[in-house]
C-alpha cells in the first residue's frame, strides 16, 4: 500500500473515532469535547487535502448518480462542519474562550446539535459510500476468497444495522436531528461502553445504507448507459440505413 493511502486510511480511522467521541458531549466533559472537536476540524482540513484532486476536478466530467450523490452529501457534510465549528466557537468554554464572542447562545446550542447529530448520519453514510474500497483493502489481507467469510461478514452487518435501528430510537436521534428537543438526555449513570456500542450500531446502519444506496445507484448508471449505447447504436443503423437507401 503507498504511503499517501496508509495516511489516508489513518486520517479516516481517526475522524471516525473523533465522530464517536464527540457523540458523547457530557459523558466526557466539555473541555475534553471542545479539543477533540478542534483535533476533528484539522483532520477534517487534511482529509480535503489528502483528497484535493477530487475538489480540482468538481466541475470536470460526467455526473453519474453515484458521482451527483457523492458530491451532494460533500456539500450537505461541509455545511454540517461549518455549522458546528462556527457554533462551537461560540459556544466554547475552555479551548476558545479567548475569543470575544459575546451572546447568541441559544441558537448557537440548537446549531450546534443540529449539525451535529446530521453530521454523524451523514459522515456515516458518506463512509457507506466509500465501503467497497475499504474492503477491497482488506481483501489484500485475505488473498483468497472465501463464500463463507463473505456471507458471514453480510449477516454480521446486517445484525448490527438491525440493532442500529433500535439503538437510533432508543437514543432520540431522529428527534435531536428534527430538533423536536433542545436539550440532549445523557444517563451518567450508564457505562460508557455501551453509549459507545449503541452509536456505533447506529454508524454501522448508515455505512449499510449508503454501501446498498451506492450498489443501487451503480445499477441505474449502467442501466443508463446501456440506454445511451443502444440508442446511440440505433442511430448509427439508421443513419447507415438513411445513405444506403439514397
Amino acid at each position: 500500500m503507498k504511503p499517501k493511502m496508509i495516511l489516508k486510511l489513518a486520517v479516516d480511522i481517526a475522524m471516525t473515532a473523533a465522530l464517536l467521541l464527540l457523540m458523547a458531549y457530557e459523558l466526557i466533559g466539555q473541555a475534553a469535547h471542545e479539543w477533540i472537536g478542534i483535533g476533528m476540524f484539522v483532520l477534517f482540513i487534511v482529509h480535503h487535502i489528502l483528497n484535493s484532486n477530487w475538489i480540482r476536478n468538481i466541475l470536470k466530467g460526467r455526473y453519474h448518480p453515484v458521482r451527483m450523490m457523492q458530491t451532494g452529501l460533500v456539500l450537505l457534510i461541509l455545511c454540517t462542519m461549518a455549522g458546528l465549528m462556527i457554533s462551537g466557537s461560540f459556544l466554547s468554554r475552555y479551548a476558545l474562550s479567548f475569543l470575544p464572542i459575546k451572546g447568541g447562545r441559544s441558537f448557537a446550542r440548537n446549531l450546534h446539535m443540529i449539525s451535529a447529530y446530521w453530521g454523524f448520519v451523514l459522515m456515516s453514510v458518506h463512509l457507506g459510500f466509500h465501503w467497497s474500497m475499504i474492503l477491497g483493502m482488506a481483501k489484500k489481507f485475505f488473498p483468497r476468497p472465501s463464500a463463507v467469510r463473505k456471507w458471514a461478514g453480510r449477516i454480521l452487518a446486517f445484525m448490527i444495522a438491525g440493532y442500529g435501528i433500535c439503538a437510533f430510537m432508543k437514543r432520540d436521534i431522529g428527534v435531536y436531528m428534527l430538533l423536536r428537543s433542545h436539550f440532549v438526555f445523557f444517563d451518567y449513570e450508564e457505562p460508557l461502553v455501551f453509549f459507545y456500542l449503541d452509536y456505533i450500531a447506529v454508524m454501522g446502519l448508515f455505512i449499510l445504507i449508503g454501501n446498498y444506496s451506492c450498489a443501487g445507484l451503480r445499477m441505474i448508471g449502467r442501466g443508463q448507459n446501456k440506454k445511451q449505447t443502444k440508442s446511440a447504436f440505433c442511430r448509427g443503423i439508421y443513419g447507415i440505413w438513411k445513405k444506403g437507401g439514397k
